[in-house]
């Protein structure tokens, strides 16, 4: 009998402590506030990602991953703030993958995980530009705190790390290819689009 894949493990130990330790409400909440905090800070030093929101000002984004959720609405001021639960989603994005080690194996690799898109095809167009062209400066955020040259000694060392951690993802056996042997990108059916 062969042995489990230590990422067969760590995906079963996920879910085992996921499922053991479900967060009360009010920190889940807050979870979520703190997110959008920080995509709302991000947004704002991007002009055109603030008016291509405007325009989809009281739509609604659902986005599921396993037993996770959030609802983010599009505010009249080109940011974002939690849905109302009795609100009903324009767009509902589902991570199809459930492992997390398959999830940080794709984006260290550089690739999109396979999302199920239901809804809205204009506002789903939206919000992939924003995920292609929306970045975060945290280089440019430390060096408030702490100056340029230590901000830019942190962002080395955190660009080497991520390197090391690419090319040791990257010289894994099968690490280009899905349990099947063929690329992670999912099919698409009629209706359904790969984020």
């Amino acid at each position: 009998m062969a042995a489990p894949s230590p990422a067969s493990f760590f995906d079963q130990l996920f879910g085992r402590v996921g499922e053991a330790l479900q967060p009360p409400g009010w920190l889940v909440q807050e979870v979520q506030r703190r997110l959008v905090l920080t995509l709302n800070h991000v947004l704002q030093q991007e002009p055109e990602a603030q008016a291509r929101l405007k325009r989809q000002a009281g739509r609604l984004v659902e986005a599921h991953w396993r037993n996770f959720s959030m609802r983010l609405l599009a505010t009249p001021a080109g940011l974002l703030d939690l849905g109302a639960p009795e609100q009903a989603a324009d767009l509902t994005l589902t991570l199809t993958d459930e492992s997390p080690w398959s999830l940080a194996q794709t984006a260290l690799r550089g690739e999109k995980p396979p999302v199920r898109i239901a809804g809205d095809v204009q506002l789903a167009a939206e919000v992939q530009w924003l995920v292609d062209h929306v970045r975060w400066d945290l280089e440019e955020d430390l060096s408030r705190i702490i100056g340029d040259a230590p901000a830019h000694a942190v962002g080395e060392v955190g660009r080497r790390m991520a390197d090391a951690v690419r090319q040791f993802v990257a010289r894994r056996p099968g690490a280009g290819a899905g349990a099947d042997g063929n690329s992670s990108n999912p099919p698409t059916t009629p209706g359904q689009a790969g984020g």
